[in-house]
């Protein structure tokens, strides 16, 4: 394991000017550009100087002979984790954009985090992607039985995210029915929607197959099995990753980059994005130990990504969460030139912002219809 790399002040205010610049013309650069664009308060050849031990140690390098140098991938590191401060003004910004166009204590929590992910890829330049709350996390707030035919039932039940699921179950009672007998098995179903509901209701998904139902009520004991069949569904389901998992945009914008000149590395990353979302996913949840602004984020750049579409991006996530536990992610691809001040304070206000919004609609719902909104803090 090599040692940490240890830079003089001098060092580490040209690393800082080097980044910048190339952030900004993505152009290599050259003493001349950092000594007339930046206050260096050294001589050219001074800066010169220190670019090559820069170089020397991997922080730069030259594309070609002859030319200014870049940063790599090491050199971006240090200067995400040593040199750059996030920005309060985009904070700010992305908060009051969020606040002002989005409904957060009702309507669609789907609706709500597509246009999330849009307005963090306007402001930002980058592809944003938002995962809906994971429901292996979440907890069950109504279950509803209904008819469909003789020997069919439609499971619906609802998160206390609002995410809504169903599933056909079979109901072995027999095909044949008279109108009576259906109407009987209706109003059965709608005590067994309300038995559940007094029973499941506010508990975690996850709990579901691990409950004891030997001691059901005498009158449900012939739905004994079909109450198992529920659960299972219940778990099944929520554990498989829904198709509106991951809220995507700003593609077309970003693609337009210098650094996705080559239509085949264009199609390699819409590849992953589109039609390999379960591989990116995990890589967007998970959730961080807090870094040293005391925010969970996590910055990927270039080579530290493990799949090879997205090796020449920067990928940074941040958890979204109920209460205190994360359930989904908001996170931001672009290329490693990305303005990291800026990018990082995006990411981080986006979730927070999320946050408090699936915690005031857990928090609404449990107040219960008429309710007021909790102020935000």
């Amino acid at each position: 394991m090599s040692s940490p790399i240890k830079l003089t002040t001098r060092q580490q205010q040209v690393l800082w000017a080097t980044v910048r610049h190339y952030i900004a013309t993505a152009e290599p650069v050259g003493s001349e550009a950092l000594m007339k664009d930046y206050n260096l308060s050294v001589s050219s050849a001074t800066i010169r100087n220190s670019m090559g031990m820069l170089e020397k140690v991997g922080l730069l390098y030259q594309p070609h002979i002859s030319a200014g140098r870049v940063p790599s991938d090491s050199g971006y590191r240090i200067y995400v984790d040593k040199l750059l401060t996030p920005s309060s003004d985009f904070a700010l910004q992305i908060d009051h954009l969020l606040s002002d166009r989005l409904t957060r204590e009702d309507g669609s929590l789907e609706a709500m985090l597509r246009g999330a992910a849009h307005i963090l890829a306007t402001v930002s330049g980058y592809i944003a992607l938002i995962t809906m709350p994971q429901t292996y996390t979440a907890r069950l707030h109504h279950i509803q039985l209904v008819l469909v035919d003789p020997s069919r039932v439609m499971l619906i039940f609802v998160t206390d995210s609002y995410e809504t699921q169903s599933a056909l179950l079979d109901l072995a009672t027999g095909e044949d029915k008279t109108t009576a007998e259906m109407e009987l098995l209706e109003r059965e179903l709608q005590i067994l929607s309300n038995f559940l509901n007094s029973h499941l209701r506010g508990r975690a998904i996850a709990e579901l197959t691990q409950m004891d139902w030997t001691e059901l009520d005498r009158e449900f004991q012939r739905y004994g099995d079909f109450l198992k069949n529920i659960l299972t569904e219940i778990t099944r389901r929520s554990q498989s990753p829904a198709p509106t998992q991951l809220m995507m945009s700003g593609l077309s914008e970003v693609l337009r980059q210098p650094e996705f000149s080559e239509v085949h590395q264009i199609q390699t990353i819409v590849h992953l994005l589109e039609d390999e979302q379960d591989q990116i996913i995990p890589l967007i949840f998970e959730p961080s130990p807090l870094d040293q602004f005391g925010k969970r984020v996590t910055v990927r750049i270039g080579s530290e990504n493990p799949l090879e579409p997205i090796r020449s991006c920067t990928l940074i996530s941040s958890t979204y969460c109920k209460g205190t536990t994360p359930v989904g992610s908001v996170g931001m691809l672009g290329p490693t030139r990305m303005v990291y001040e800026n990018a990082i304070a995006l990411v981080e206000a986006t979730a927070d912002y999320i946050s408090e919004a699936i915690s005031e609609r857990a928090g609404n719902r449990e107040q219960g219809p008429g309710a007021e909104p909790k102020a935000k803090t």
